[in-house]
């Protein structure tokens, strides 16, 4: 019938049709075999049943059809469960997630990017078959709960199925209930960490490093003698934690980094100060700088009343983020005025050029030095004239 395809899957009946530039994926009606794998089935069988095809699908939202001539074909009510907002097995929910244990997580991910409810059956169903997530694949569940926590809804998953969460990261388990007993939170752990989450820009990068800032909190309580509750080194411990989970998922080593940078320093002393401006984002970039000050913003949302002054600093800091930029200022050794040359004609040698050309970014950083040439190779020649 076409002039161009490419044999995509033709064990499922699947070929894409080239038409210019576009490729169509064309799947022939099937009914699926047993699932073996609980993820793919074994066989399948054409048939030219539509009511067949559509009745294999997991959800009603999914099991609807159009035709030019007919118009819509849904023999489920997938549009009224869209309409109610409603996600609904076709047919027996415990079936469809044991055929595919995957389509738990795909049933959170709608719930939480199109703001639906899990329908009752099919709720019980994911709380009843969530030990079928141990044999998904950890990329294809980093993807789909990637998705969820970026939703609209990820709080509401989040509190209601928090226990199907703890199959691929069983380290969320003891955050459930943990009291913190200090003033600054009026949430246990997961509600504040539920809380992180939800003010924080739906971003991966940072809705993930929302989710497991705090996840080393438990195993790091002490309480003084007042009874008050601290988390001393929480931070390290969480950092340690986040990578283990992160790379058991399979993320890229990039956003790996990335998370676990903001995990890292998610309790840094943060003030509206242009020279800690400045460094922060000498040290960390732009872009990871704007994500921790808006992780410290989410972070003290999900605090008690007494820290919400501090979010005025987080909005200082983002004015003064915007002026730093305007002025083009210097971050790095590759931004100064001077360089490795330079140092050498003053008469410094081996590690003393990098040695001095780092103290020139500090004094430009601290603003005790202006980012010009011949400012910058006089404060040398006092540093070299010094350690003399």
């Amino acid at each position: 019938l076409f002039h161009r395809t490419v044999d995509t899957g033709l064990q499922h009946g699947t070929v894409t049709v080239l038409m210019e530039k576009e490729g169509y994926e064309v799947t022939t009606y099937r009914v699926d075999g047993e699932y073996e794998d609980g993820r793919h089935p074994k066989e399948v069988t054409f048939t030219a049943s539509r009511e067949e095809d559509l009745k294999r699908r997991d959800f009603t939202i999914n099991a609807m059809a159009y035709n030019p001539s007919s118009g819509l074909v849904d023999l489920f009510g997938g549009l009224e469960d869209i309409e109610r907002k409603i996600i609904r097995c076709v047919g027996d929910p415990d079936r469809r997630f044991r055929e595919d244990g995957l389509r738990m997580l795909r049933a959170l991910r709608f719930a939480s990017v199109y703001g639906m409810k899990i329908e009752d059956a099919a709720a019980s169903a994911i709380h009843r078959n969530k030990d079928l997530l141990r044999e998904i694949a950890a990329e294809r569940v980093q993807s789909e709960l990637t998705k969820m926590l970026c939703g609209k809804g990820a709080a509401a998953v989040l509190r209601g199925f928090s226990d199907v969460l703890t199959v691929p990261i069983p380290e969320l388990a003891p955050m459930f209930g943990f009291g913190q007993h200090n003033p600054h939170h009026d949430r246990d752990v997961w509600e504040h960490t539920i809380a992180v989450v939800e003010y924080t820009p739906p971003e991966p990068i940072l809705r993930w490093a929302a989710l497991l800032h705090d996840i080393g909190k438990p195993s790091c309580f002490s309480r003084t003698e007042d009874g008050v509750g601290h988390f001393f080194g929480h931070a390290e411990q969480s950092t340690v934690m986040a990578e283990q989970i992160l790379n058991r998922l399979r993320f890229d080593r990039d956003g790996r980094e990335r998370i676990v940078r903001l995990v890292r320093f998610h309790d840094m002393p943060l003030t509206a100060d242009r020279r800690l401006v400045k460094r922060l984002l000498s040290k960390h970039g732009e872009e990871a700088a704007r994500q921790l000050i808006e992780l410290h913003r989410a972070d003290t949302w999900g605090q008690s009343a007494v820290c919400k002054p501090r979010l005025a600093v987080f909005d200082a800091m983002d004015a003064i983020v915007e002026e730093i930029l305007r002025e083009e200022a210097c971050f790095s050794l590759k931004d100064l005025a001077v360089n490795g040359t330079d140092m050498l004609d003053l008469g410094f040698r081996g590690r003393e050029i990098g040695a001095v050309l780092q103290k020139c970014l500090d004094a430009v950083l601290d603003e005790r030095a202006a980012n010009d040439r011949e400012e910058l190779l006089s404060f040398a020649r006092a540093e070299r004239t010094a350690a003399k």
